[in-house]
């Protein structure tokens, strides 16, 4: 590869991490798309290739091209890119698809640009592909994606990111059955106003999982680890919610909850060997009702985004 094309790895992310929905992600290191960027003379983006999903290679139509054109625009830059996709990261999957494409382009343009933007800059530029897979120029995907590691959105209007320490004995599980639920639909099923009630009590669990994080206090984070506003409601859609929870619970999860706008469920837990009994005791509910899924445990990846330049290491 020369420093006309790269190739970089675009990590899968949990979005919302149960109380902070639309404000808080995380960046996956296990599991995530690559992608090839090259520098071409021609102005725009042209995407050449597209492995693994059935998605569109027009530029206005993909996340990827949406992203990269609005970066390109900004900048006024008056040459243009080639982009290959290969997606590892099944669409409408809940951990983060549509925000590894619209995330990668940006970042690897930035770095063969000679990393002119901020990160807060690459955000606000892969939102614009956010925008066109849900119809929300949401940022609790991209954000740790570029960022890396634990983010907090403290306001998306304007971009106001937070970097949230992360815990060093933290691992995710993560099952996906094999399921579509698009974010948009999602969204749509969702309660517009809540109670006073709920909301002191969501606001609590939030503020109380942020110091969990910076206190390194594994109880606080489970014990925070609730949201009693979006889950009651997009659980209906995911078969066997309630005893996927329980039995990661049971294995020693610290918490479990819907990644994203699902059907994705991911557990958090301390150390790797119980973040493996949660993954496998939320597998065996998918196995016993016959549903297909795949099976994540990672550590979380406070690189974010980064260059492939040979095997790519796990975290």
């Amino acid at each position: 590869m020369t420093q006309d094309e790269i190739k970089v790895f675009c990590p899968a992310t949990i979005a919302n991490i149960s109380c902070g929905f639309d404000v808080l992600g995380l960046a996956l290191g296990t599991i995530g798309d690559e992608m090839v960027i090259r520098k071409k003379e021609q102005p725009g983006i042209v995407i050449t290739r597209v492995t693994g999903q059935d998605l569109p290679l027009e530029a206005h139509k993909n996340v990827a091209g949406v992203a990269g054109l609005a970066m390109l625009e900004s900048l006024e830059y008056p040459e243009g890119f080639e982009l290959e996709i290969h997606k590892k990261i099944k669409a409408g999957s809940g951990i983060g698809s549509s925000a590894a494409s619209a995330s990668g382009v940006v970042w690897g343009i930035n770095y063969l640009l000679g990393n002119p933007c901020s990160e807060e800059q690459l955000v606000r530029f892969a939102m614009e592909g956010e925008k066109l897979a849900s119809g929300t120029p949401h940022a609790d995907n991209v954000a740790p994606a570029i960022y890396g590691g634990i983010t907090l959105v403290r306001s998306s209007d304007p971009l106001d990111v937070v970097r949230i320490h992360c815990p060093s004995d933290l691992y995710a599980s993560v099952v996906h059955p094999h399921i579509e639920i698009k974010t948009a639909d999602s969204r749509k099923i969702l309660r517009t106003s809540i109670s006073l009630a709920d909301g002191i009590r969501q606001w609590g669990n939030l503020g109380a999982l942020i110091a969990g994080f910076y206190k390194e206090d594994y109880a606080l984070i489970g014990r925070s680890l609730e949201d009693h506003i979006i889950e009651p409601i997009r659980s209906i859609l995911i078969p066997g919610f309630d005893d996927i929870k329980k039995h990661a619970l049971a294995a020693g999860a610290l918490g479990c909850g819907i990644s994203g706008s699902g059907p994705s469920i991911f557990a958090l837990s301390k150390g790797r060997d119980t973040a493996g009994k949660a993954a496998r005791a939320m597998s065996e509910v998918l196995s016993a009702l016959d549903l297909e899924h795949d099976t994540y445990v990672s550590g979380i990846n406070t690189k974010g985004i980064k260059l492939i330049t040979g095997e790519r290491e796990n975290h």
